[in-house]
């Protein structure tokens, strides 16, 4: 699926999707992780997928499991097969609640579906189901209302900044706007997880700090590849999705901290935010009840 404003995995050659890696289990076991995230591309595009969520959840006694879709190929069907497989959460990707998502997506119709089959999944009792939204220059006005439309539905939302590293695309830029709006929405999202707990999933530091990145004054280390790390589809180990590979998984020894701000991704964020378990089970891992 070409979603070229932002995925980049459409310019992955063929030869080398031919080439992925099965064994999931086995790295799984080896690294023990409290959370696994399957993402591409688009997972869903693999049959075989419920079978690597059960190796996954078999091999790996305490975890967490998220899979990221655009869901344009999701039913509740294959939703209810992958929430028995042993998905925990589904993270639906969702930028605008309107046409503009269909065609950044470049997938007709997909805001409706997505609308249209959350509130199914909830109804089927699949509990973990959120958006993934992405924050750029041009959906500013869409973010409160897609936390309140979550919010009604019973599911919640993961924000994450808009970055031009992985496909240099950079006509989505928050330095674009005015910083002033950046900070507004911010603190509207704040303010909206001391009414309401559970529906926005990001840390507070994580909300609190994108402001400092639009001005560029963020100078922190990334600590990317320490506390996450990401295994491509042929077992190849990066510190971060948008780095080159480094050899086999098997090679891992650990990253330093890298002097790195191309972007402010979740992932990232989350990373460097301090450690406070209590309120972090509770954002990721909460389930909402549909708001009157």
């Amino acid at each position: 699926m070409r979603a070229a404003s932002f995925c980049d995995y459409w310019q992955t050659p063929s030869s080398e999707k031919q080439r992925e890696w099965a064994d999931f289990a086995q790295i799984a076991k080896h690294f023990s992780p409290m959370l696994v995230t399957f993402t591409g591309g688009e997972p869903t595009l693999r049959r075989d997928l419920e079978d690597i969520v059960r190796a996954v959840r078999t091999s790996v006694r305490y975890t967490y499991v998220q899979l990221i879709t655009h869901a344009g190929m999701l039913s509740v069907e294959r939703a209810q097969s992958l929430w028995d497989a042993g998905v925990d959460q589904f993270n639906i990707s969702l930028d605008y609640l309107d046409g503009r998502h269909d065609t950044a997506r470049g997938i007709p119709g997909l805001t409706e579906k997505i609308l249209t089959l959350v509130p199914q999944m909830r109804k089927a009792g699949i509990g973990g189901v959120r958006f993934n939204t992405v924050i750029k220059n041009d959906n500013l006005d869409q973010i409160m209302p897609i936390v309140e439309k979550a919010a009604a539905m019973g599911s919640g939302v993961n924000f994450s900044v808009y970055t031009a590293l992985k496909n240099g695309n950079e006509a989505h830029l928050l330095q674009d706007v005015n910083p002033d709006d950046v900070q507004r929405v911010v603190d509207a999202l704040l303010a909206y997880k001391r009414r309401r707990a559970g529906v926005i999933t990001n840390s507070d530091y994580y909300l609190e700090q994108i402001p400092r990145y639009v001005r560029g004054e963020m100078t922190e280390s990334c600590q990317s590849g320490s506390t996450t790390i990401h295994i491509d589809p042929q077992g190849q180990v990066r510190r971060c999705p948008d780095f080159k590979p480094d050899g086999p998984w098997e090679s891992y020894r650990g990253y330093a901290p890298i002097d790195c701000n191309a972007c402010f991704y979740a992932c990232r964020g989350e990373a460097q935010a301090p450690l406070r378990l209590a309120s972090r089970v509770r954002d990721v891992m909460a389930t909402v009840t549909p708001s009157e």
